[in-house]
């Protein structure tokens, strides 16, 4: 059944009126039924755009990018909006939208999302696939850093980390893989970090989402490579962002104890904040590279300091190994 939904629709508990919106009508192409008025803005906001109507031809494709309101999220949806693809971005305030769409018309389309609201982000996904026929790629890049020692962390704190870091990309994981396997087509980059590799005093919690990240995401490309699903894990070394800065979340409790180990760390990530090395500009370029080469990598560390950072840990494995194997394999039952 074809429906034809008119321009009233509540958003977010907020009544839109939505005249200026061009067209007037939108046409969805599945019987809505349940579904709630409060998503149709997200098909009304998308109306308008050509890639509706000849995205296949075109080879023009739809990005789907969490977390775009600054840093390497919103560096990357410029690039793809820029090569002529469609930025779909993820925002938690109704004030950003404007300005993310201002980035470049037409390309880059805010969506008003919480990645930690999963019921509504499988709802939101189904209407963002209605709309647009597919998703291409799925860059899960959310979330934020959680600055303390482990003993200064309460669990609420820690269960906050885990659900915006890690079970926030699983809930679009979720969402988006039955699309993309019926397709047997699709890209998910996840964004994670040198910190989800190698594990750094002060930032245990932040260590243990981006750990689960990866070990999530490796399990995962194994399972969907037979569908055609690319799965890369994206590894950013310190970048101009404002990852050390506001978007940054220091624990309740600081402790003495720790001033001279996870307090000497802290206050260097913060004290380089605006001074790191890393163009998130640049890095977009790259991501965007590998994810077009036909063969993109599984681990793709980002930056002269994350290179140096897989290697160092990689030498001091290879060697811990090296001293312990005589002895650690010999654990077979005797025959």
């Amino acid at each position: 059944m074809v429906l034809l939904v008119e321009l009233k629709s509540d958003f977010m508990g907020k009544t839109r009126w939505v005249s200026g919106v061009e067209p007037t009508r939108v046409l969805v192409a599945q019987q809505l039924g349940s579904t709630p008025l409060t998503h149709l803005f997200v098909v009304l906001q998308l109306a308008n755009i050509d890639f509706l109507c000849n995205r296949m031809k075109t080879g023009q494709q739809v990005w789907l990018i969490t977390g775009v309101s600054g840093g390497l999220g919103r560096a990357l949806a410029t690039a793809v909006a820029e090569a002529g693809h469609v930025a779909l971005g993820t925002l938690r305030k109704e004030d950003q939208l404007a300005d993310y769409e201002s980035i470049c018309p037409g390309f880059t389309r805010g969506i008003l999302l919480d990645v930690n609201n999963h019921s509504a982000v499988q709802e939101q996904v189904q209407v963002l696939l209605t709309a647009c026929g597919g998703i291409d790629v799925l860059v899960n890049n959310a979330g934020y850093g959680l600055f303390g020692a482990i003993e200064e962390t309460d669990m609420d704190e820690a269960r906050a980390q885990m659900e915006t870091n890690f079970f926030g990309a699983l809930a679009m994981c979720k969402a988006l893989i039955p699309s993309m396997r019926e397709r047997r087509s699709g890209t998910i980059i996840q964004i994670s970090s040198i910190a989800g590799f190698r594990g750094t005093n002060g930032l245990g919690i932040y260590n243990a989402s981006k750990f689960a990240l990866e070990g999530m995401s490796e399990a995962m490309a194994q399972e969907l490579q037979p569908f055609g699903i690319r799965v890369m894990l994206v590894e950013p070394g310190p970048f101009r962002t404002a990852w050390a800065g506001n978007s940054s979340v220091r624990t309740h409790r600081v402790m003495p104890e720790y001033n001279d180990t996870a307090g000497v760390r802290i206050a260097q990530i913060q004290g380089y904040n605006g001074q790191q090395p890393g163009d998130p500009a640049k890095a977009a370029r790259v991501i965007m590279e590998a994810a077009a080469s036909g063969n993109p990598p599984l681990h793709l560390p980002l930056g002269p300091w994350a290179i140096e950072g897989f290697r160092v840990k990689m030498k001091q494995l290879e060697a811990e190994i090296t001293a312990w194997e005589s002895r650690a394999a010999d654990t077979s039952f005797d025959s």
